[in-house]
């Protein structure tokens, strides 16, 4: 199924992050907003390492990005993809991640798991010059990881942003 990105980027030009994952699940493109899938782990670990309370709405999302300068994308434009499944990707196309970083502060790319690690080093890493930390998924289907782990993993990003 032919895939285009409808979520815009969440920024601001003082975001020091860029936090980016392959493309918007079906949930998230059904909801509008991203990691929108119930069990998607991302927004209970950003909040709890951020020490804040869960954001339960789209507003309070980015809310807390915005607070803690995180900026939040995609590496994908659009695609061909089954389902929710980053492995059957096909015609991958970027985004323009040079847009945020001339408006922004961000220094750092962080990417949520490997899919979106090869996505980004092949086809935007030449255009941004700025290496990409890989996190791993926070998604349902990472049961390879504890949510501990996954927490653990991501304090990483507090030493940019703090």
């Amino acid at each position: 199924m032919k895939v285009k990105h409808i979520l815009k980027p969440v920024y601001t030009k003082d975001s020091k992050i860029l936090i980016l994952g392959t493309i918007p699940s079906p949930k998230s493109r059904e909801i509008g907003f991203y990691y929108a899938h119930p069990q998607n782990r991302f927004w209970k670990i950003i909040s709890e390492l951020l020490h804040e309370k869960y954001p339960e709405t789209k507003d309070d999302k980015i809310k807390l990005l915005n607070n803690y300068n995180i900026a939040l994308w995609d590496v994908l434009e659009s695609c061909d993809i089954n389902g929710a499944s980053d492995s059957t990707i096909k015609n991958p196309k970027p985004n323009n991640i040079n847009k945020i970083l001339k408006e922004t502060n961000i220094k750092k790319i962080f990417v949520t798991g490997k899919k979106a690690e090869s996505l980004y080093n092949k086809l935007c890493y030449p255009k941004t010059n700025i290496p990409c930390v890989c996190l791993p998924s926070t998604s349902p289907a990472n049961c390879a990881k504890s949510y501990e782990q996954l927490k653990e993993e991501y304090k990483i990003i507090l030493k940019d942003i703090i």
